[in-house]
């Protein structure tokens, strides 16, 4: 490939990152940005500038890999610290003669990388001011083109080689241990505010007092240094100090910046004024052999500016007002001293409608914002309404600034006002006539639901009458059948009395005392012969154990007879004791135990009859 060839798909592959990705390098030096450009190309194996501009399309993820590799973010804390050293004793100076107490104190740091610069000033600033005044009054704005540089910086987070510039007694007041790393404490970091920014194309924060701009003017061309410089001198309040690195010396720029110590590259703003001057400062910085023909064309479009009978405001990049013409400063009431000012500090910036914010949109779609209908109250009182359009300004596909025209438009608002009152009274006497319409429609739809209603209710009653009926005659069976059963427990009541009698009956008859017992040897029945015979009532055994009986009967004797009837071993066991009865006489007690049988024939307990036995020992 020849070298013109490489040339075009070089500045093509330029102009794609600048449409698609909105990075300008066309102001960077070419030697520079074609060798990096070539060495992330080798890293990803590719060799034409044509073939990587596929494959950046093919892979958006390669975007900030190409942009790291061509902005190296060399950095550090504290880095030359002589010229930190000498920084201080300047700015310390001129804080102390020049501001007073609770004013402002503005810096910006711009190509920050990972924020080592801004958090350097935050300490400088710190140690130089005091905590109290620092928190009172410092801010420090961070910028640069590199996202993944501006994350990192944000955390505030370093190793301890990264912080090896930084004396350990700073170290220790600023930074808290972290995992093995440092980070910066939590309320300073707030007082850095980070934000991507182009320093060629997008304007520049005002009203500093400091500016650092250490090694990044280096790695554009001398006509795009020019205009970076043009931006930082009306960045800068008057005597504001411009901190460069040591490889930008700034002699080419004798009319914006003043030497204060050129060996640790400290510059003071130039104050200028007028403007020519901002015009120009806006543009490219290119000497003119016709000045005076440049001047008669700067008188010439005044003159037809302030001719025009819209309403029109200039505002500068920096936020500043260029020009206002005669409608403008009449409808406003501008006055001379008001051009140059920042456009906030007027109260057209918001009165009668909101421009930054416009402005800002402006800007960033670089395309007209259009908004109709905004009312003022003049001088005079009466009551205008505009038509604001917020025009951008550029010049070789540069944004100088914006146009801010109010057209007034308050008697066609007034006509169309009176027209749509009209056609609302029109469209409000129809829709009343509809919304009567509706009505009647609406009444005689509720009439026929009405009465589907009452029909439906009637149909609900009867339904209701007839489950009701249903439910009586169910009723009646039932307690029909309640009173069967009751009649069949009164007749099974009597049967279970009358056989409860006559039982009652036969153990009363018999002259043996009887005791019926369970499985478990409690006592079930005991009648009256056995109360009799050992003094004790049915009330005081029932449920005892029969083992347990403190009577004239051994009963302990009787385990084995009753055990052997409970197990079915035997059908009958007979034995004949001594005892004593409950008048204390010896008698001889002949004991029959037989198994009480159930329903399937099992031993369900054991009857015990006792007797007074008459007989021998021999027939025992």
């Amino acid at each position: 490939m020849t070298a013109p060839e490489t040339d075009a798909s070089f500045e093509a592959l330029l102009e794609y990152l600048k449409t698609d990705r909105g990075f300008d390098f066309t102001g960077y030096k070419r030697s520079t940005l074609l060798r990096r450009t070539r060495k992330r190309m080798e890293e990803v194996g590719i060799g034409g500038f044509d073939e990587y501009r596929g494959y950046l399309e093919a892979h958006p993820q390669e975007f900030p890999q190409l942009f790291n590799t061509v902005l190296i973010n060399v950095t550090g804390f504290f880095r030359d610290p002589e010229a930190w050293d000498a920084l201080a004793r300047e700015l310390r100076a001129r804080l102390d003669a020049g501001k007073r107490a609770g004013e402002p104190i503005r810096v910006w740091s711009a190509g920050c990388a990972s924020g080592e610069e801004p958090y350097t000033l935050v300490i400088l600033l710190a140690e130089m001011l005091g905590m109290e005044r620092f928190r009172e009054q410092v801010k420090v704005y961070a910028t640069d083109m590199d996202e993944e540089a501006l994350a990192h910086a944000r955390q505030g987070s370093y190793t301890e080689e990264e912080l090896e510039g930084v004396p350990a007694e700073l170290r220790d007041r600023y930074f808290d241990p972290s995992g093995g790393r440092y980070v910066l404490r939590a309320d300073l970091r707030r007082f850095v505010i980070f934000g991507r920014h182009d320093v060629v194309q997008d304007a520049p924060i005002s009203h500093l007092d400091l500016l650092v701009c250490r090694n990044t003017l280096m790695y554009f061309n001398a006509e795009v240094q020019g205009r970076i410089m043009s931006r930082f001198h009306y960045a800068l309040n008057d005597r504001g100090l411009l901190f460069l690195g040591r490889a930008e010396m700034g002699r080419a720029h004798g009319s914006h910046f003043a030497p204060v110590d050129l060996r640790a590259r400290i510059f003071e703003k130039v104050p200028r004024a007028g403007l020519r001057d901002r015009l120009l400062a806006l543009g490219r910085p290119e000497a003119s052999a016709a000045g005076a023909r440049t001047a008669h064309q700067l008188r010439l479009r005044e003159a037809a500016l302030d001719a025009d009978p819209v309403a029109r405001v200039l505002v500068d990049v920096g936020g500043a007002v260029v020009s206002a013409n005669t409608a403008a400063r009449r409808l406003f009431a501008l006055t001379a001293d008001d051009t140059g000012r920042p456009l906030q500090d007027l109260t057209f910036s918001y009165r009668p409608v909101e421009l930054r914010s416009r402005i800002e949109q402006v800007y960033s779609e670089r395309r007209p914002v259009h908004v109709p209908g905004v009312e003022y109250p003049t001088a005079e009182g009466e009551l205008r309404t505009f038509d604001v359009h917020v025009l951008p300004l550029l010049a070789d596909d540069r944004l100088l600034g914006v146009s801010v025209a109010f057209s007034d438009v308050t008697e066609h608002h007034r006509l169309r006002v009176e027209v749509e009152e009209a056609n609302q009274e029109l469209e409000t006497a129809f829709e009343e006539l509809q919304s009567t319409n509706e009505e009647l429609e609406t009444t005689n739809e509720e009439l026929q639901s009405t009465v589907e209603e009452l029909e439906t209710t009637n149909e609900e009653l009867q339904s209701t009458i007839e489950e009701l009926e249903t439910t009586n005659e169910e009723l009646q069976s039932t307690n029909e059948e309640l009173e069967t059963i009751n009649d069949e427990l009164h007749r099974r009541t009597g049967e279970l009395n009358v056989a409860t009698a006559y039982v009652d009956s036969i153990l009363g008859s018999l002259r043996v005392g009887v005791a019926v017992l369970d499985q478990a040897s409690g006592i079930r029945l005991w009648n009256g012969r056995a109360e009799e015979l050992w003094g004790l009532r049915a009330d005081e055994v029932e449920g005892t154990a029969f083992q347990s009986l403190d009577i004239g009967l051994p009963v302990e004797r009787l385990k084995a007879p009753i055990r052997a009837c409970l197990e079915e071993r035997s059908e009958f066991q007979e034995v004949v004791l001594d005892a004593v009865n409950r008048r204390g006489r010896p008698i001889r007690c002949r004991i029959t135990c037989v198994p009480l049988a159930g329903p399937e024939a099992e031993a369900r307990g054991v009857v015990v009859l006792m007797e007074e036995w008459m007989g021998t020992a021999a027939e025992a």
